[in-house]
């Protein structure tokens, strides 16, 4: 792969000097700031080789660099062999920013190129206004890693579908109806709305168009009278047009966004959010408008799931626990005595999944890793990769399946034999931080910023931590990562996970422990976000757990834990057993009942 990456960067390289372009930025993003892209948009990985889900690159004529977070470090350093692209660890010491080494290294006179559709117009002007100061200017018209790709894939135009006010728990015209007061309440005239999610979720529609993540690639812009929905009208079958337009929704040409915006009046005030959406979209727009810069109206909205979906979550869960139930009681029964690899047992994995009603496929690529591959906390086993799974040590399984009654995302370290002192020690660690988080009780106005020491107080205790968030939203038969809620331990802006927690918020609470070269260990549920009693200081607020399935109790040390952290996963499992179990065959029910026992 190597020499085949050292070609594309000359191919590159020849067309950014023709152009007179002096270092070309490419980010991992679509045209939407999504975090996930259908394979059209993969430029980055087509320049690097790199294949995680997130990293930019920057390409110089003597140098070429990828900029990835520690989730991606291991996978990044073999992935990069050979193709004389050098890794940027970001956080690390000492290491720049991708912003930091662009000022520094491009001279006055010079010019940076990057395609104006994949870079968000709050980081575009960000950048521009950094390196105009030592007189470098900015190339953003076209896409040149498109112009060097020959064979690259098509744009995503899968079929789109209308979800049900029974799973969805409002009807279109009601949310419209929520947005445009919102727009009212801040003075605007028109909203321009390019999440794929959030229009996704808006208008109740879903589709295939970036991989795992039920959404349709399109553009949507509000106004008092009008919904404008631009996206390639060969993917909505006549009956969801229909529907569409009852409420006042029209159709128009994907690209036609860009010559749509162009028409805003003089004085009209546009909401729209800069950091999501893409800089050649809000250059577009004419200079005397106003732009209300803002977060999506959607975004919350999204976020705090209604009782129906909430409800309808407990019902995924359930479902998707009985098939990870079943599929970890296969493990350990078969493990030694059939042949298995990471990739054969996460096609087992979706088997069982399949067998579930409403089940419309996985979440995310399973991160199935076994051994020292769980120390890669986001491996993916590919044939050049994959392993057998043996009958000893840690098999890490964080997989996730999409129902019609939502979304879901579990992680857990399943013990495949015989394991060290220092394993348990460490699993146990990790699985009272979960339990810990998920029993918070607090008040109202809390963030995860708040919360996250009782996931890594464990390990913190000991001097060790994790390199990654404690937790992440998740969206209602939609993206598997959402914000605005999350956990995590210092604010990451680019994340923006750090919204106060409200009733219906679902987010994973998925502490970790990675030994390089080693073994990984991760557990993780779903918990939503409920109240508990108002006092004389105010509301209260707890969670409760979604997924429903059981921890290994093989690798738990008893002693490790307080009184009160072994009653918490007796509470757990109990509810495991009473959840699951019934539907199960005897035998497994048998072995759940062993697995739940409690300590």
């Amino acid at each position: 792969m190597g020499n085949v990456i050292q070609e594309r960067l000359a191919a590159l390289r020849s067309l950014m000097a023709e152009k007179k372009v002096d270092a070309y930025l490419i980010p991992t993003d679509d045209f939407h700031a999504s975090e996930y892209v259908g394979d059209y948009f993969k430029c980055r990985k087509y320049m690097t080789g790199f294949t995680g889900s997130a990293g930019t690159a920057v390409v110089m004529q003597d140098m070429a660099g990828l900029w990835t977070d520690g989730r991606y470090f291991i996978q990044a350093e073999q992935q990069l062999t050979g193709s004389t692209v050098t890794l940027f660890k970001m956080g690390e010491p000492d290491v720049p920013t991708v912003h930091e080494f662009l000022e520094k290294n491009l001279k006055e006179g010079q010019c940076l190129g990057f395609d104006g559709r994949t870079v968000g117009a709050k980081e575009a002007e960000e950048l521009a206004g950094k390196l105009a100061k030592n007189g470098v200017s900015i190339f953003c018209e076209e896409d040149l890693v498109g112009a060097i790709w020959s064979d690259r894939p098509a744009l995503s135009c899968e079929p789109v579908q209308e979800l049900d006010v029974k799973w969805c728990g409002k009807s279109r015209a009601d949310k419209c109806c929520e947005i445009r007061k919102a727009m009212e309440e801040k003075g605007a005239d028109a909203f321009v709305l390019t999440s794929l999610d959030d229009i996704a979720w808006l208008l109740n529609i879903r589709g295939g168009d970036v991989h795992c993540n039920p959404v349709v690639l399109s553009y949507l812009v509000m106004t008092k009278q009008e919904i404008l929905l631009f996206a390639n009208a060969k993917a909505f079958p006549a009956e969801v047009l229909e529907a569409l337009a009852k409420d006042g929704v029209t159709l128009h040409p994907y690209d036609d966004i860009y010559n749509y915006v162009t028409k805003f009046a003089e004085g009209q005030k546009v909401l729209l959010c800069r950091a999501k959406v893409n800089s050649r979209l809000v250059n577009s727009i004419p200079e005397g408008v106003k732009i209300l810069d803002e977060e999506n109206l959607t975004l919350l909205p999204k976020a705090i799931k209604n009782p129906t979906e909430v409800e309808n979550e407990r019902i995924a869960h359930i479902k998707d626990g009985v098939a990870v139930t079943k599929f970890i009681c296969w493990l350990k029964k078969n493990v030694g005595k059939v042949p298995m690899t990471e990739i054969s047992v996460a096609e087992h994995l979706y088997e069982l999944r399949a067998q579930q009603e409403n089940f419309m496929g996985n979440s995310f690529d399973p991160i199935i890793s076994y051994g020292p591959h769980a120390a890669m906390n986001h491996y993916s086993a590919t044939p050049e990769t994959d392993v057998p799974i043996e009958a000893e040590g840690f098999l890490l399984a964080d997989t996730g399946g999409q129902y019609l009654e939502g979304t879901t995302d579990i992680t857990r370290t399943i013990v495949m034999g015989p394991t060290s002192e220092e394993q348990k020690k460490f699993f146990t660690a990790v699985l009272r931080g979960t339990l810990n988080l998920a029993a918070a009780k607090f008040r109202y106005g809390c963030r995860g910023l708040n919360l996250d020491y009782l996931a890594r107080g464990p390990l913190w205790e000991m001097g060790e931590d994790f390199n990654h968030g404690t937790g992440h939203g998740v969206g209602y038969f939609l993206n598997v990562h959402e914000g605005p809620n999350g956990f995590r331990w210092k604010v990451v802006p680019e994340r923006n996970d750090s919204a106060v927690f409200e009733e219906g918020m679902i987010t994973s609470d998925e502490p970790g422990y990675y030994v390089e070269g080693a073994y990984g260990i991760r557990h993780e549920n779903m918990i939503v976000c409920k109240k508990a009693e108002k006092t004389a200081f105010g509301q209260f607020m707890c969670f409760e757990h979604l997924t429903m399935v059981p921890f290994d109790l093989d690798a738990v040390v008893p002693e490790q834990m307080s009184e009160k952290e072994r009653e918490l996963l007796n509470q757990y499992h109990a509810q495991v057993y009473e959840k699951i179990s019934p539907y199960l065959e005897p035998e497994e029910a048998e072995w759940l009942k062993e697995a739940t026992r409690a300590i």
